[in-house]
């Protein structure tokens, strides 16, 4: 499979390392009021390794279809992260990923 496959429309997002965004994901498209929503964050420039307690801050919220992740903070300028969104809708459990590109 290939890994970009549930990438967002909105294809790689640029992130400055000082920079602290919540980023969001509009359900519609997969169904409405999407529940159990984790999200988790991995550095693919150290082999994936799982850094969502160190970038990831807060929890996700939902407001009628749209999931707002937690606050994306403290990246390594020039690493490329994976961010990926689990959540339910309609009794399917589904999954999207948003790439984040850290730069100076």
């Amino acid at each position: 499979m290939n890994r970009d496959d549930r990438v967002v429309a909105e294809g790689l997002q640029y992130q400055g390392v000082d920079e602290q965004i919540a980023y969001s994901l509009t359900t519609t498209t997969w169904g409405s009021t999407p529940s159990t929503i984790t999200v988790e964050a991995y550095d693919e420039s150290a082999d994936y390794a799982d850094v969502s307690s160190t970038v990831l801050s807060g929890t996700a919220s939902v407001d009628g279809d749209v999931i707002t992740l937690p606050t994306l903070k403290s990246l390594t300028d020039g690493h490329k992260y994976r961010v990926e969104i689990k959540f339910t809708v309609g009794g399917n459990v589904l999954e999207a990923v948003v790439p984040v590109q850290a730069q100076r």
